[in-house]
């Protein structure tokens, strides 16, 4: 919802790419395919599996993958040398465990591998977590993303950063509907996420150069705020609608800013299987879908 992690307390293995520390004993066995049809030939997904240990702790192991598609090779004088291709790979370690009865701890530990033509590159990160769940219905949960290091560079040009990341999530279902609200802050470790425009860039990206005072501060606080809710008229569906203030204002067309920042799902369980659908608007030119499946390999095994 809104593009970004939750923290939701719902034994969903999917949300612990994200958020480790919301890896418990009930996700063994647990298998997840997720995949996602974005622009032109660009698609990306993941695989994951969960296991659980005694004395170690809860484990999910995932594959990510980001192919961005076929491109012509050409000389620099245009003339075509056939194609080539290029893609991405993430493969983690997540583990979580609790520490008493509401404090849950978990960290991702991630080999991260690009491949761009004839350019490669090597990286380390690990993601650290930590969540307060006081009853069955609240969630509080603090993420430090992406801390590591660039080990082998594209080029001899020196290494790059890692996108490192603070947040902070809070979901509640309410008491006595059917109901869950979910805040996220994002990139805590800095204030200002507007970029400087050469010119007023506001009719292409609704980005403004005129914004002061309390709309100047408004403005900036509100691009950390992503929001979203989930609503659950049966056990066996949730419907989903998140809203990213930050994406709206970067990639909304002012003359025609329509559902840009907005994001919805639909979640079911059928037989063994959770399937969950859901799109996200991040601009006019369309909306990427996203699909994930999930079973227990538990409940196939014969009794």
């Amino acid at each position: 919802m809104g593009g970004n992690f939750l923290a939701v307390n719902d034994n969903d293995i999917t949300l612990t790419q994200a958020n480790p520390s919301l890896i418990n004993a009930s996700m063994h066995n647990s298998l997840s395919l997720g995949f996602v049809d974005y622009y032109s030939d660009i698609n990306y997904g993941f695989a994951m599996y969960g296991r659980n240990f005694a004395k170690a702790g809860s484990f999910v192991g995932s594959m990510q993958y980001i192919s961005y598609g076929d491109f012509s090779l050409t000389n620099d004088q245009g003339e075509e040398q056939g194609t080539f291709n290029a893609g991405e790979y993430a493969f983690n370690i997540g583990w979580g465990r609790s520490l008493d009865t509401v404090f849950r701890i978990g960290a991702n530990a991630k080999m991260i591998l690009s491949n761009l033509e004839s350019y490669n590159s090597l990286g380390v990160a690990v993601d650290v977590a930590g969540s307060y769940i006081p009853d069955d219905k609240t969630c509080i949960s603090l993420l430090f993303r992406n801390i590591g290091r660039q080990i082998t560079t594209y080029a001899s040009n020196g290494v790059e950063p890692l996108p490192f990341e603070i947040q902070l999530g809070v979901s509640r279902r309410l008491e006595h509907l059917p109901f869950r609200v979910s805040a996220l802050l994002t990139h805590l470790e800095k204030w200002d996420l507007t970029y400087d425009a050469p010119d007023d860039q506001s009719s292409l990206t609704g980005e403004s150069s005129t914004r002061s005072g309390i709309g100047d501060f408004a403005d900036k606080a509100f691009r950390h705020v992503v929001i979203g809710g989930e609503f659950m008229p049966a056990k066996f569906m949730s419907i989903r609608l998140g809203y990213n203030y930050q994406r709206r204002q970067e990639m909304a067309v002012a003359s025609r800013t329509g559902m840009v920042g907005f994001s919805w799902g639909l979640g079911l369980k059928v037989s063994k299987f959770g399937i969950n659908y859901s799109r996200s608007r991040y601009h006019l030119a369309g909306s990427p879908n996203y699909i994930t499946i999930t079973t227990n390999l538990g409940d196939w095994a014969k009794k």
